[in-house]
């Protein structure tokens, strides 16, 4: 039995493989590559398994599309007698910049529909969330084509350092608790050191 369910928000189609709207999808790609395992088709969703120190992950990116994520988190919760503190959903973010981090063990949908259904079919916020910022560079009204347009080359070449990041705080969140995960996860990077200046001769 699988001891957590790892959500990944996205749409599915290849019109939104690179999307800002599928950074969950792309994150559990990252992951599952770098843990040399696949994702098969089942129901509801593309799901892979991976295991880390006697702990059990089910990865699962929903087929519903995003708006009815909550019908493929509520069947996968059943179908593995999951309680809630046991799910972690990984969503985008536009009011964080972009490869922000901020975790969660509970609260708001902060606009995302997503979440919202997830809230909604669940009757419940009271679970993990990480949600990746993608910033909010549209103007007024280009909302939409934002969320839904493709991430640039510069982004594309920082998901697997977001990846690894978030994938190191879920872990840390199933061996050495929740709050320490947070801490991890939550932390601004630091800024990287300016080298020494070579004394004059």
């Amino acid at each position: 039995m699988a001891d957590y369910l790892v959500v990944g928000l996205g749409n599915i189609g290849a019109e939104y493989a690179s999307t800002r709207h599928n950074m969950g999808f792309m994150i559990l790609d990252a992951w599952a590559q770098a843990s040399n395992v696949v994702f098969t088709v089942e129901r509801y969703g593309a799901v892979a398994e991976i295991s880390f120190k006697g702990r059990h992950f089910t990865l699962l990116k929903p087929s519903t599309y995003m708006n009815l994520s909550g019908n493929a988190v509520r069947y996968w919760m059943q179908r593995l007698n999951l309680p809630l503190e046991n799910l972690i959903v990984i969503s985008d973010d536009l009011n964080l910049p972009f490869g922000t981090l901020r975790m969660r063990l509970s609260g708001s949908d902060g606009g995302h529909n997503g979440l919202e259904n997830i809230i909604w079919t669940l009757e419940s916020d009271q679970w993990a969330r990480i949600r990746v910022g993608i910033g909010n560079g549209f103007s007024r009204g280009g909302q939409v084509d934002y969320v839904l347009g493709p991430l640039s080359p510069e982004e594309l070449e920082q998901i697997p350092a977001i990846a690894e990041k978030i994938v190191r705080g879920i872990k840390d969140f199933s061996t050495i608790g929740p709050q320490r995960a947070m801490n991890f996860v939550n932390a601004k990077p630091k800024p990287a050191e300016k080298p020494a200046e070579s004394p004059e001769n």
